[in-house]
């Protein structure tokens, strides 16, 4: 008898430590939740089913929208390198010297990459125990000295420049150059759809990681040219009369395809309410129409002419512009955050926010602190303004430049300029047709003005030694 009671007090004790076991795991996954952020490439400003596109068919992207928090006036930039630069560090690009197009072939004479001192998202959340990923697009410098496994991400698959032919895996411009590694190992994939194999490798590290705390950072290549979709989603939209924004609609598609299996997979492990997933597009859709195979014997394969650019399709709303410029329809991008365990779901938020706040967001909703050695961040937490819709948006101002062209915004009035100042325009945000009427002539002191808070912004954002 005193032999079973004794076997009884042993078999209590290891419930009880297997419960205490459990429980501990549980205040660590509480503590270190997962971040996927869904980086989408060239999508319109209004260009899903939640920002009011009811041609379009975006069901995935919506039950972010319905799981989480949409906002109406978030800010990426002009193009893809500068928008990326700003989301990975929450800083300013032109701080880390991505001031102009990154190195695209890996193999080529060194040209821009974005510095190595600068502290990615990947990077600050490491010493807190998370393995990251990085499968998709990188184009912050594709020089193999630099890249994402040299600044903290565990696992690299993708394209290291801005796009390649879904099929062939061929950067298309110029004389075209083959680009698909795995960190700087080419991958030979031929015909082989390239979303696909990036969304495979992301739902890999999910199950690989599902018992700890994972960054999953998923930067799409498409609905960027070429505007490869997949036949099941162009089918959807055979009825559609414009074919420009056919073609658009597809790939749209074929994009919220794949963030929607990322999302089941998520929740097939019981993860969801442990994730804060973030969607969001690095520019406003392209108008680069014009884009054909202009050499004979081009290292893709394809025949001089072949056509692989923009439908220009895409859709601002009652914004104008596109990709490329300062205009709202460049720089308004759609953006949601979803963590349906701890912040508000189905809700709608007007203030002002970038691509730059994401980063202090992120550290804030995953208890890590930056280091007091770390660069200084441009961007804002936004915790309150995702729990309050009458909170005030941290920016009174808003900076934009890329190449040799800037912009500044404050309150309703935009200025948008160049270097040398040799031209200059004045929009008022707050007109009826936005952006339309230039007030430069009409009103020289806001000019002055705006002219001025560049000027001491640029100086306060180039390039400075880090030691």
């Amino acid at each position: 008898m005193t032999l079973v009671k004794g076997c009884e007090k042993v078999l209590i004790v290891k419930i009880i430590l297997a419960l205490l076991f459990i429980f501990s795991i549980n205040i660590v996954r509480a503590k270190s939740p997962n971040v996927v952020i869904l980086f989408t490439d060239d999508q319109g400003t209004i260009d899903a089913n939640c920002y009011g596109s009811k041609d379009l068919i975006t069901p995935n992207i919506d039950r972010l929208a319905e799981t989480g928090v949409l906002f109406t006036q978030a800010y990426a930039h002009t193009v893809c390198c500068p928008a990326r630069a700003a989301l990975m560090t929450g800083r300013h690009p032109q701080r880390g010297g991505v001031w102009n197009w990154t190195q695209g072939d890996m193999n080529s004479v060194k040209g821009i990459n974005m510095a190595l001192e600068e502290v990615t998202l990947a990077e600050a959340l490491k010493p807190s125990g998370y393995r990251s990923a990085l499968f998709g697009k990188w184009h912050l410098g594709a020089h193999r000295d630099y890249g994402p496994k040299k600044q903290g991400f565990d696992e690299f698959f993708g394209i290291r420049d801005g796009f390649i032919d879904n099929y062939n895996h061929y950067f298309l411009h110029g004389t075209g150059f083959h680009d698909l590694y795995e960190g700087t190992t080419a991958v030979k994939a031929e015909g082989q759809y390239f979303p696909d194999l990036m969304v495979k490798r992301s739902l890999n590290f999910i199950d690989e990681n599902k018992d700890n705390p994972f960054f999953l950072y998923v930067p799409f290549n498409i609905p960027h040219y070429p505007e490869q979709a997949l036949k099941m989603h162009e089918i959807l939209y055979k009825e559609m009369k414009d074919p420009a924004r056919r073609s658009y609609g597809a790939i749209v598609t074929t994009t919220d395809y794949y963030i929607g299996q990322i999302i089941d997979r998520i929740e097939k492990h019981g993860l969801r309410d442990d994730t804060i997933i973030i969607f969001m597009s690095d520019n406003g859709h392209s108008e680069e129409t014009g884009n054909k195979i202009r050499v004979e014997n081009h290292k893709s394969g394809y025949k001089k002419d072949h056509f692989y650019g923009a439908s220009g399709g895409g859709s601002t709303g009652k914004w104008i512009g596109q990709k490329g410029n300062f205009l709202e329809g460049g720089v308004r991008v759609p953006a949601i955050i979803s963590y349906p365990s701890k912040l508000p779901q189905g809700a709608i938020r007007n203030q002002i926010i970038t691509a730059m706040d994401w980063y202090p967001t992120l550290l804030n909703l995953c208890n890590v602190k930056k280091k007091p050695n770390a660069p200084k961040l441009d961007g804002y937490d936004l915790d309150s303004i995702i729990k309050d819709k009458d909170a005030k948006s941290m920016y009174s101002q808003l900076h934009f430049a890329w190449g040799n062209n800037w912009a500044v915004r404050e309150g309703a009035w935009k200025l948008i300029g160049n270097k040398n100042n040799s031209k200059m325009s004045l929009h008022n945000l707050s007109d009826k047709k936005p952006e339309v009427i230039n007030y430069a002539k009409d009103k020289p002191d806001i000019v002055k003005h705006l002219l001025s808070l560049h000027k001491y912004w640029a100086e306060d954002v180039s390039p400075k030694s880090y030691d």
